[in-house]
């Protein structure tokens, strides 16, 4: 089966807590990822400080989150490994083919993530109409910026 795109690698983790300052002490504190920035999103319900570990092509992203309201959804700290996002070299091209191969995405499609790079999520669990998933993953698909590309298109 070819396909029209290709996964490149792992562009982030992200991981979910009710107090992000106990998560900021482990990743960034006792571990050593530089802090990046926040982003806070009452739309989708998260508080995040994005960090990073490497460089260039090879830097990979852990995502501290927290929810902004513990009582609504979606639950960002309710999974502590909330998702994984993936390095893609074309992301329209990838969602269509897809979701023509019955890939279900979650509600929100392709739109500016966090780290400024669009982005769109495999849902954690099909349906009748698209019945393959992310089996209780919830993944996320990541434009990979013309240098991600060139250094791990290889």
């Amino acid at each position: 089966m070819t396909k029209p795109f290709k996964i490149l690698g792992v562009q982030q983790i992200a991981i979910g807590g009710e107090d992000k300052a106990r998560l900021r002490k482990l990743w960034i504190e006792l571990l050593g990822f530089e802090y990046k920035s926040t982003f806070v999103s009452e739309r989708e319900n998260v508080d995040e400080d994005i960090c990073t570990i490497g460089s260039g092509a090879h830097e990979i992203e852990v995502d501290l989150m927290q929810a902004v309201d513990m009582d609504k959804k979606p639950a960002v700290h309710q999974t502590p490994l909330n998702h994984i996002g993936l390095w893609v070299d074309d992301l329209p091209k990838a969602v269509e083919w897809l979701s023509a191969n019955g890939l279900r995405f979650a509600p929100g499609g392709i739109r500016k993530g966090a780290a400024g790079h669009d982005i769109t999520f495999v849902h954690p669990k099909a349906n009748a109409q698209f019945p393959i998933s992310g089996e209780g993953v919830l993944i996320e698909l990541v434009q990979a910026p013309p240098d991600v590309i060139s250094v791990l298109r290889k």
